[in-house]
């Protein structure tokens, strides 16, 4: 779950911005042990069109973004790992019942690429829609994962004391906000109690205007939007999904360690994941990434995210860390329910973006599975049953 309409409203407003966001400060040179971070700026801005939604545009349309985010918006790239991790094919693969079964799940939801890994080796690997191994495809809402991913980073580093310090703490400018009395845990999960309309089909909710909002010299867009918002609930008891939390977590990383979400994932996630292809991390009007959505990667790196997630993300983040991500922070019933950014399912955990992107986890069975989607709509009932059948299919094909 993600972006959606935003994209268009972002893009509006990045058009009348011109290339602001190409005079932010270039990433902070690293060391030779870490990937390179550099800037990209697209050759041409997209135009502006108000009516123009990712929403509704043709399926080739978005087929060819979601396949090159790069060429229509500014953000950070960060190189491969230096030594990228191996990803060995199983003697075995899936059984050819439950292999007849992944093709027609991805042909049923216009999935671009399935990769199945059991004990870190490859069982099930396919592509479709002209997509190719060695291609990215955007992430939308799995981006919030990566941010999750980054705090907890931040918390073994020191660079946050823990889940419970005050969001005020370190964006004083929330002060006297809804946000005040706020913890970052509470954002992490989501339940600040801070009222929010997610709804991707509505050009006046918040997430439609959030990145569209006028930048303010010197402060982020993530403050400038949350300055407006209302509480609705005492701080802690009420989940509500709301993206520009991810971009205040984002925020509070990058403060916290004086570095971009980019610069800060080469070092503790793409080094330490050893992902074989670049990364993408999209900027907003004020250069900085967007928390909560919009990295690109190969379909093999988001599964070598979730492998390296199962294996427990060392040395990046503390011990035991996804216990707390991964666990029922919040519990929706029925073993469904979220956590530190992570949702949360009957077996295992995962990430999850519009349009089809996923990572699930299933430690239990030492299972990773990573799809790459262009939906016909950003989401649906009838896609989500899908992809829960498809994941109950792998799930059973890999059970002793």
């Amino acid at each position: 779950m993600t972006i959606g309409r935003i994209i268009s409203g972002w893009a509006s407003a990045l058009a009348l911005a011109g290339c602001a966001t190409a005079q932010a400060d270039a990433p902070p040179r690293l060391s030779a042990a870490v990937p390179a971070v550099t800037q990209s700026t697209p050759a041409r801005m997209p135009s502006f069109d108000a009516k123009d939604s990712l929403l509704f545009w043709s399926s080739e349309r978005r087929s060819a973004a979601f396949r090159a985010m790069e060429k229509s918006f500014p953000g950070l790239e960060v190189a491969a790992a230096a030594r990228p991790r191996a990803l060995p094919r199983a003697a075995q693969s899936l059984p050819a019942e439950t292999r007849a079964k992944l093709r027609a799940f991805m042909a049923e939801t216009q999935a671009a690429g399935l990769m199945v890994l059991k004990d870190g080796r490859i069982v099930f690997e396919d592509y479709t829609l002209g997509f190719t191994p060695t291609e990215r495809w955007t992430s939308f809402s799995v981006a919030k994962s990566f941010t999750s991913t980054l705090l907890g980073a931040a918390i073994r580093d020191g660079r946050i004391a823990s889940i419970d310090t005050p969001v005020t703490a370190i964006l004083p400018e929330l002060a006297h906000t809804a946000y005040d009395g706020v913890t970052v845990g509470q954002v992490a999960t989501m339940t600040s109690g801070v009222a929010w309309n997610e709804d991707y089909a509505d050009p006046d909710s918040d997430v439609a205007r959030m990145l569209a909002i006028a930048p303010v010299t010197g402060e982020s867009q993530a403050v400038t939007y949350a300055r407006t918002l209302k509480r609705e609930a005492p701080a802690g008891q009420k989940w509500v999904y709301k993206t520009l939390e991810t971009n205040l977590l984002g925020l509070i990383v990058e403060r916290a360690t004086g570095k971009s979400l980019a610069a800060y994932a080469a070092e503790k996630i793409v080094g330490p994941a050893g992902f074989a292809g670049g990364l993408f991390w999209m900027q907003d009007l004020t250069g900085g990434n967007i928390g909560g959505c919009c990295v690109s990667l190969r379909l093999s790196d988001y599964a070598r995210m979730g492998q390296w997630v199962l294996e427990g993300a060392q040395p990046s983040v503390p011990a035991g860390w996804f216990e707390k991500a991964g666990g029922r922070a919040v519990d929706f019933g029925g073993g469904y329910g979220y956590g530190y950014q992570w949702w949360v399912y009957p077996q295992g955990f995962g990430a999850q973006g519009i349009f089809g992107q996923a990572i699930t986890i299933v430690p239990e069975q030492k299972l990773v599975i990573a799809v790459v989607s262009n939906y016909p709509t950003a989401t649906a009932k009838a896609l989500t049953d899908a992809r829960r059948t498809m994941l109950a299919d792998v799930i059973a094909a890999v059970k002793p």
